[in-house]
């Protein structure tokens, strides 16, 4: 188990004064079955009131408006989270157990429905088929689709951009943790697999030192249905472990984007955003 003290800044500013901004900010984590929350806070600049809420697919979130005229936004979030590793524990579920199950939840029946940004190519369902026919259980087959497409993507920044699609990543096979989770969440519904999407954080260095500040950055990976959720992380060919904080799920990046927001003003703004991350103990 490790602690993990995680501090996200994302920063808007703007050439002139803007009249006003509506904002909803996902950017903490919550507690679950593998990770306790120590405390977590939200600071906002300029000063405004929270509304906070936990949305329908169980992600924490921050509402609020800034309505006096303002040329800079600065949020940034705070947590210190307990975590452990989660590793995979296949159910002993068949096919056939699998397909009669998943529709009669809402919880896994809405996770079988492609996305604009999960639809996948035909290549990809062409490979998803191919490697699930090698598997009696769906459990081992969700696994070995999600490595297979690991594999075949190359992580690359500047190649993709936040609004880009499975099916463009791949024409590419380039792209960065938020598409290789969209392919596998293609990939894993195409063969009746329910799959959500996973935000979060990522500690990258496994061998850092208990009070090192490390630079990190917004992580993505996916979870699986097939007898019960499971996790992993296709970027990195990983098991979910002590290093991944979990933020939100959803159908896809767009249930869980770290801030969303409108303002009213004539100027384009510029984005600044950091993490860091410090192993506590």
């Amino acid at each position: 188990m490790k602690r993990l003290r995680i501090e996200h800044s994302t920063g808007f500013s703007y050439p002139g004064d803007v009249t006003a901004s509506y904002n909803e900010a996902r950017m903490l984590p919550g507690s679950t079955d593998s990770q306790f929350v120590l405390s977590s806070s939200l600071d906002i600049e300029p000063s405004t009131s929270v509304n906070q809420y936990v949305d329908y697919f169980g992600t924490r979130v921050a509402s609020f408006d800034v309505l006096s005229p303002h040329s800079a936004l600065q949020i940034t979030a705070r947590s210190l989270v307990e975590v452990r590793p989660r590793p995979l524990e296949h159910a002993d579920m068949s096919w056939d157990e699998l397909a009669a199950e998943a529709p009669r939840r809402i919880g896994t029946v809405e996770q079988l429905v492609q996305t604009r940004r999960t639809r996948p190519s035909e290549d990809v369902v062409e490979l998803a088929r191919s490697v699930a026919g090698r598997h009696a259980r769906p459990g081992p087959a969700a696994l070995a689709v999600a490595v297979a497409v690991g594999d075949a993507m190359e992580y690359m920044q500047g190649v993709t951009g936040v609004h880009s699609t499975a099916s463009e990543a791949w024409e590419a096979r380039k792209g960065v943790c938020q598409d290789i989770a969209h392919i596998t969440l293609g990939a894993l519904r195409e063969i009746g697999i329910p799959a959500r999407y996973v935000s979060g954080y990522l500690h990258p260095r496994p061998s850092a030192e208990v009070g090192e500040a490390v630079r990190g950055e917004s992580h993505a990976w996916v979870e699986w249905f097939t007898g019960e959720w499971q996790g992993f992380d296709p970027t990195n060919n990983i098991e979910i472990g002590d290093r991944h904080v979990l933020v939100g799920r959803g159908r896809d990046y767009n249930d869980v984007p770290p801030l969303r927001g409108v303002y009213a003003g004539l100027f384009k703004s510029k984005l600044n955003v950091s993490v860091t991350i410090t192993r506590e103990e």
